[in-house]
């Protein structure tokens, strides 16, 4: 069984490492990149009606050493979640609950619930020079979140009736009744456009890995 875990894990999690690269690069990165020209101050948003510096504003160029260390970091991301997945997959299976695909792509699904809408919802993804609360406080809220939104969701699937369900429900709205850390005031030097951009890209791209991260783990357990 612990070879099973291993070998999905590796597998599946190097696929979805992939997958995320490759998302990341089309979809997440190029916005990133063009936060930083605003971090930087390359660009300027509401200067004399443009959104550029007078100066202008240097190209978004392509930069291999940065670029080849989010591949690696993704890999490296994605199969600890595939470790975390598949050895969910063996206690289910232990529980005589049948794991394939389909119902991967789910289980993948409510990890991008736990891991990343949840959180979303009180601290959202930030561009490059975007100013928000403590650093230290607000690790603690989103780990606190992952952890209680993980166990509510879990609750209601694996223990159905109305109590249990109802924890579970108190647990997901637990973090979010006490509050994300957060200033008295907002504020960022890039345009509130171009981070909502930034949120809604990388809420969907993170769906896609976390589904592809399930389906791949489920189909391998199933043929393993």
């Amino acid at each position: 069984m612990i070879r099973k875990i291993f070998v999905s894990a590796l597998i599946a999690g190097a696929a979805a490492g992939v997958i995320a690269a490759a998302l990341q690069f089309a979809f997440v990165v190029p916005l990133i990149l063009e936060g930083e020209l605003y971090e930087t101050g390359a660009r300027m948003h509401f200067v004399d009606g443009s959104a550029e510096s007078p100066a202008g504003s240097p190209p978004i160029g392509f930069d291999l050493a940065r670029n080849g260390l989010t591949v690696a970091m993704n890999l490296v991301t994605w199969v600890g979640f595939a470790l975390i997945l598949t050895a969910l997959f063996a206690l289910a299976d232990r529980a005589g609950r049948r794991i394939d695909a389909g119902r991967g792509a789910v289980w993948g699904l409510m990890g991008f619930v736990a891991v990343n809408l949840a959180p979303a919802a009180g601290l959202s993804p930030e561009l490059p020079g975007t100013v928000a609360a403590e650093i230290g406080a607000r690790q603690i809220w989103w780990l606190s979140t992952v952890l209680a939104t993980a166990a509510g969701l879990a609750a209601i699937a694996f223990r159905p009736g109305v109590p249990t369900s109802a924890l579970g429900a108190a647990l997901i709205l637990a973090p979010h009744i006490y509050g994300a850390p957060a200033l008295d005031t907002y504020f960022g030097v890039a345009s509130p456009e171009l981070a909502a951009h930034f949120v809604a890209r990388s809420l969907a791209v993170a769906a896609a890995i976390w589904v592809s991260l399930g389906a791949i783990s489920g189909w391998l357990w199933l043929r393993l």
